[in-house]
């Protein structure tokens, strides 16, 4: 206790705000596995439990653009607690009896925790930019990808701890642990946040929602393609074709996807190490390069598969692969975009631009339902490799850390 009294103010704080990213994603991350196995069990298709998410991917795309409003106006501690009480919420209304669980009634939850969520990261996200000055963008850069990497990371464990809570306690015994331990956190974060956290000086108007930044517009496109490239072959059609093709049981599907996403945390956590020294700050060309790279990768998988080798070397080893160059994108976005953004409100600029990333997950969810079933997984691929080589000819268009600065009217 004495050590953590003599921790400057802004680490406190990043140590609360982490705490807080790392509940809940492990919350996320379990309810996602536990409605999965437990819909499966219950004799729903794939495809029947991928429409369960719906909702959540829907009102993502909605809560990140008025959240970002909100959190200007009302502070990031509250719409971060917000979000925590939301999630509880959530989780206490799949408590009910099975019989009440109808599809209805677990979108309807489904949706309650994507509002939660996403009001949880884009408070997260957005505090970060207010923890370090603005001079140190190698710190930034770091604090960044240890938030965003831990998140993923432990959004696969969490994966693996829905499987083992339902084993251990069935699904409404599991789910009601995970609502009283998210309660006890969210009781803590409303004494250990700082009221004024991230509220704008000058209350901003509603017609503000939407980004003047050109930074932040081109990175949002940007953002979208990338993350529809990724789940119009992650959400839907990789596990079907795993559990049709590949003859896998749910159990080896949910452990590889968690590993995946285990994996993917990972290395975002390390990506300033791996785009170069801490000290420097990535830009425009690093953006280009690493998207370009990844651009590559599905359409090589998609012509392996397309020739008739092996499919599971050539599509979990590609994937493996997809997962560590697809990371260290994300985590060059999520620094760019908490660089670019304006201090005064910044969680306006950075819900716009988890709006457009929501946008692409809930693109890349439809197509891949649409695509997989109608041209199978190699096509899905090609979309991805189309995605992405968009994501990079935008990223072409971001401007220098230099031309922000001047053009910032602060």
């Amino acid at each position: 206790m004495l050590s953590l009294a003599t921790l400057s103010p802004q680490i406190r704080q990043y140590m609360v705000v982490t705490g807080n990213y790392w509940a809940f994603t492990l919350t996320d991350g379990a309810l996602r596995m536990l409605v999965v196995l437990h819909f499966h069990s219950l004799g729903y298709t794939p495809l029947q439990i991928a429409s369960l998410f719906l909702f959540y991917e829907i009102f993502g795309v909605i809560t990140n653009l008025v959240g970002g409003y909100l959190g200007a106006r009302l502070g990031l501690n509250r719409t971060m607690n917000i979000g925590l009480a939301l999630q509880v919420i959530a989780l206490l209304m799949l408590t009910v009896p099975t019989a009440w669980l109808t599809v209805v009634w677990v979108m309807a939850a489904q949706a309650m925790s994507g509002i939660a969520k996403d009001l949880n990261k884009m408070s997260a996200k957005s505090a970060i930019k207010l923890l370090v000055p603005n001079e140190q963008q190698g710190t930034l850069y770091k604090w960044v990808a240890i938030l965003t990497g831990s998140k993923n990371a432990l959004k696969g464990v969490g994966f693996f701890l829905g499987g083992a809570l339902l084993a251990l306690l069935a699904f409404r015994g599991a789910v009601l642990v995970m609502a009283i331990a998210l309660a006890m956190v969210w009781l803590a974060s409303l004494f250990l946040l700082k009221q004024d956290l991230g509220k704008a000086k000058a209350k901003p108007k509603f017609k503000e929602l939407l980004s003047k930044s050109r930074a932040i517009n081109v990175l949002s496109a940007a953002r979208l393609f990338l993350f529809g490239a990724r789940d119009v072959w992650f959400v839907i059609a990789l596990p079907v074709y795993l559990s049709t093709v590949f003859g896998w049981d749910h159990w080896m599907v949910g452990g590889f996807l968690a590993l995946w996403v285990i994996g993917y945390g990972v290395v975002q956590a390390f990506a300033p190490m791996i785009t170069g020294k801490s000290s420097s700050a990535p830009g425009r060309g690093a953006a280009f390069g690493w998207t370009a790279v990844l651009a590559l990768l599905p359409a090589i998988i998609a012509f392996g598969l397309g020739l008739g080798f092996s499919p599971q070397p050539v599509l979990i080893g590609g994937l493996l692969l997809f997962g560590a160059v697809f990371a260290v994108n994300s985590s060059l976005h999520s620094y760019l975009i908490v660089s670019y953004a304006k201090e005064d409100g910044v969680s306006l600029d950075v819900g716009f631009y988890y709006m457009s990333n929501a946008m692409g997950r809930l693109i890349g969810t439809l197509l891949s339902g649409w695509v997989f079933q109608a041209y199978g997984l190699e096509a899905c691929l090609w979309v991805s490799a189309a995605f992405v080589a968009l994501a990079a000819a935008i990223s072409l268009a971001l401007p220098s850390h230099q031309e922000v600065e001047t053009a910032s009217p602060e």
